[in-house]
């Protein structure tokens, strides 16, 4: 078994054993590719993984043709309005929707490509100036206004948890938004299809897991720590070996 695959198989071994009795499934493994050469990327796909979350538009753009075509990618960085054209027929979902002026655009392109594309409402959980996503307050009008425009499918919230390194501090945070997700499932807003909560990374998956988490979206666990220059070309492609 290889570096990638072993790794792969602890990371679902404590999925499983933090999730399956509470919640009967375990989340989905997102791996996030971002300054990942596309030549490594694609030894993830023996591990049986398939879905990867990738941060930036131009990365996207280069790695694609190098990429295993099965591959299935989820825009999870910040997007910029004026970039969503250049991604909407390539990615299978959005995963950070987190203002007007973005729902609208997406919206907008996808019409043209005669599409739906499917949506994840970030949500800044902790409320920090810092990072992107909808205020707390402010989700449910958020998700009214947005999920009966024909371009969007809104399955969904997604949040990036606070930098805290105490599990006792960090829990609260998944936990609220696991009750934000089950608050939305349950209201039922015309046009949505709320089933996925994206939440937990390579330092905190386990915690996500047992908290509800249907999507983890792990990094350095899987491909280890990044020494990848993020704007070389060649290296990302897998030309060069690093």
């Amino acid at each position: 078994m290889d570096e990638i695959t072993e790794r792969v198989r602890e990371i679902e071994r404590r999925l499983n054993a933090a999730a399956l009795e509470r919640w009967g499934r375990a989340p989905r493994i997102i791996a996030v590719s971002k300054t990942v050469p596309a030549s490594r990327v694609n030894e993830v796909k023996s591990a049986g993984i398939l879905r990867l979350g990738e941060n930036r538009v131009q990365e996207i753009l280069e790695k694609m043709p190098y990429l295993d075509a099965s591959f299935q990618i989820d825009l999870i960085g910040r997007l910029q309005s004026n970039k969503v054209k250049y991604i909407i027929d390539k990615v299978c979902m959005i995963q950070s929707l987190d203002r007007d002026s973005l729902a609208q655009e997406i919206d907008r392109r996808a019409q043209q490509k005669h599409l739906r594309m499917p949506v994840l409402i970030q949500v800044n959980i902790g409320d920090e100036p810092q990072k992107g996503g909808v205020a707390v307050d402010e989700l449910f009008a958020f998700a009214r206004r947005y999920a009966a425009l024909p371009g969007l499918d809104v399955r969904g919230l997604m949040a990036v948890m606070p930098d805290l390194h105490d599990e006792t501090a960090l829990r609260p945070y998944f936990v609220q938004m696991r009750r934000l997700f089950e608050q939305l499932r349950e209201e039922a807003i015309d046009g949505t299809h709320i089933e996925e909560l994206s939440m937990g990374m390579s330092g905190d998956y386990e915690l996500a897991a047992q908290e509800g988490a249907t999507m983890v979206r792990i990094g350095s666990a899987i491909f280890g720590a990044r020494h990848y220059p993020q704007q070389d070309q060649q290296i990302l492609k897998g030309d060069i070996q690093a």
